[in-house]
């Protein structure tokens, strides 16, 4: 039987009015300590975006998210932030801003597999 971790997560959020506090989920950070484990999983679903906010760049979007991406994997080009060690990453990608990407409060959850864990989060939280 393999054994269940902790583990935390935070939904990606777009937020094209700061102001109206208005979002929209477009991907799931998640992090586990014991599993060394920290990848972002995100979708962008430029029709419902659109929808959503007309004026919003798509391409900023995504160069942001794909910048989160690069921060949560310690990429050579996620810049100086991503050569941090898992858990200042994590907390540097979920930290409080006023921003069109934000995240949600932190959760905590159990798993055996965090990759599976992030799938299925994605699926319920985002698609």
């Amino acid at each position: 039987m393999q054994e269940n971790h902790l583990f935390e997560y935070a939904v990606i959020r777009v937020v094209p009015k700061v102001e109206r506090e208005e979002f929209l989920n477009v991907g799931v950070v998640l992090y586990c300590r014991q599993q060394k484990f920290l990848q972002v999983l995100y979708t962008v679903n430029e029709e419902r975006i659109r929808t959503f906010c007309s004026q919003l760049d798509i391409e900023e979007l995504k160069q942001y998210l794909h910048a989160f991406e690069q921060i949560s994997l310690g990429a050579k080009d996620g810049g100086p932030i991503a050569k941090l060690d898992l858990a200042s990453r994590f907390r540097w990608l979920t930290a409080t801003r006023s921003t069109v990407v934000q995240t949600s409060r932190v959760h905590p959850g159990f798993c055996a597999d965090p990759q599976k864990a992030l799938v299925r989060l994605h699926e319920q939280l985002v698609l």
